[in-house]
């Protein structure tokens, strides 16, 4: 089951939201592919297939790091821009390409985090709008107010930064998530 499909109940609960243990388990999927030196390039709360024991990080196409014979690989042009950060839709929109990196996979993760909590994409703009217009959206407009209580709502807020070095390491989410608990 996604995160998104997981925590659809807690978005619709008179309670708010409390750190939950999928989420560390997404940020420890994402943390052991960056360990081994991938960026993931398209995370979303559907690429993590959250089981009993495990939770899988799924649809590598877009990975960056390794060694991909060329007849395989293609330039990066963005991913589903619900959760792009901002310096990847910045990019696509001046170049048409981009590099994924860590530091948007954590951006990604946060937006992930925060649409599956509370059922709103990271930046407003319309349901009807362009690609182009949705990555312009994400580069000139903040992400919304995180709305999430206690650490695990600060550590989203973190993870959004719009400069990518302020963003903690997948590693450093997997320990700010663990104090959470």
């Amino acid at each position: 089951m996604s995160l998104y499909n997981l925590w659809e109940p807690h978005r619709h609960a008179k309670e708010p939201v409390t750190p939950h243990p999928e989420a560390l388990s997404c940020a420890a999927a994402l943390a052991k592919l960056h360990h081994r030196g991938w960026a993931h390039g398209d995370v979303q709360p559907n690429h993590f297939v959250i089981g009993p024991t495990e939770t899988f990080l799924i649809d590598l196409a877009l990975a960056h790091g390794g060694e991909v014979p060329e007849s395989y690989d293609f330039r990066y042009r963005g991913c589903l821009v619900h959760y792009e950060a901002p310096e990847i839709s910045r990019s696509i929109l001046e170049r048409g390409t981009a590099v994924p990196t860590k530091e948007a996979d954590v951006y990604a993760l946060g937006a992930s985090l925060f649409i599956s909590a509370t059922g709103w994409r990271h930046v407003s703009y319309p349901d009807d709008a362009s690609r182009k217009d949705q990555r312009q959206a994400i580069v000139d407009k903040p992400h919304r107010p995180v709305n999430v209580p206690g650490r695990q709502g600060k550590l989203i807020e973190q993870m959004m930064s719009r400069n990518p070095a302020d963003r903690p390491s997948s590693t450093e989410v997997c320990q700010e998530l663990r104090k959470a608990r």
